[in-house]
């Protein structure tokens, strides 16, 4: 790359960073750190789009460690005018059946259901999730998988949870750096019947599950609709939008926080912590033979006893 449009692009960040970023005494902070970093030659001898975007993102995290404050390179060039964010997801809503990466009924009438690779906006997914939603209204219990979620949509976060309350519940509220504020609340209206409130949930996460994946596991943990089994996940809460920087790269901004109305804050930084802590590739079994075993102890004689006893044994 020539210098000047390393300039360019460094500059760009640093002003989109001071005057958008939800924290403005931490943006400040980040588009100093830049400028400083540009005039020490940080960036002189980056060779290509992908190298500058590596390190700029490394410069820019390096400060408070938000992990949504990216560089990100894009091999194919930006079309002006489009939302980066949405030109992107828009392909992989095609290629992923908006998401719904696997929909399954385990014996014993378990659910699952994973949601992969985001929880992507209701307007481009939210009839694939819907129809997933209603196969498995039948089931006893339900693994909600998001151990290969790497984040996604607020309002998709709130159509999802939608169907494990009876009622709308405050799922959080979103502050930006100008003080305005607005409610997340489950949705009031599905397209079928909920799932009941004595019907168990596991949601399945891993140290990869990020962004709307945490949000998703936090809002049902917290609320005491589900309870998490896996690791730990990323920590990452901060919504974003996203910048054309250069015709191959986007700046991704966090412009807001979640505040949870049970705790009072949020997972960033920390990551949600699981209800039941173990590694990420045991999380399907141990969720499975606890809602297994919850839906024998609840009523030994069920119709899927007998199977729900099979299952336990090939399990052990």
């Amino acid at each position: 790359m020539r210098q000047d449009e390393i300039t360019e692009v460094v500059e760009r960040a640093a002003k989109l960073v001071a005057e958008r970023y939800v924290l403005s005494d931490v943006a400040e902070r980040i588009a100093t750190h830049l400028g400083d970093r540009l005039r020490d030659g940080r960036y002189v001898d980056a060779p290509d789009p992908a190298a500058l975007a590596g390190l700029v993102t490394e410069d820019l995290q390096s400060v408070n460690g938000d992990l949504h404050l990216r560089l990100r390179h894009h091999a194919t060039p930006l079309v002006e005018g489009d939302d980066p964010i949405e030109a992107r997801l828009a392909p992989l809503v095609r290629t992923t059946m908006g998401g719904v990466a696997r929909v399954e009924r385990l014996a014993g009438n378990v659910g699952l259901l994973e949601i992969h690779p985001y929880l992507f906006p209701p307007q481009l997914a939210g009839d694939a999730v819907t129809a997933a939603l209603r196969l498995l209204v039948g089931t006893d219990a339900l693994l909600l998988d998001l151990r290969r979620n790497r984040g996604g949509s607020p309002d998709m976060v709130a159509l999802v949870c939608g169907w494990f309350f009876a009622e709308p519940a405050h799922l959080h509220t979103m502050h930006d750096r100008s003080g305005n504020t607005r409610q997340f609340w489950s949705a009031a209206y599905v397209a079928g019947p909920r799932y009941d409130a004595d019907q168990p949930v596991y949601v399945l996460t891993s140290a990869e599950t990020f962004s709307g994946g945490e949000e998703l596991a936090y809002d049902l943990q917290q609320l005491g609709r589900a309870t998490v089994v896996g690791e730990r996940t990323r920590g990452g809460a901060h919504p974003c939008d996203g910048f054309p920087a250069h015709p191959h790269l986007e700046l991704t901004v966090p412009v807001a926080r979640p505040v949870n109305p049970v705790t009072g804050t949020n997972w960033e930084g920390c990551g949600v912590t699981p209800d039941v802590e173990v590694a990420a590739g045991e999380a399907r079994d141990l969720a499975y033979r606890k809602a297994l075993e919850t839906l024998l102890d609840s009523d030994p004689e069920r119709p899927t006893a007998d199977e729900a006893r099979a299952a336990l044994a090939a399990l052990s």
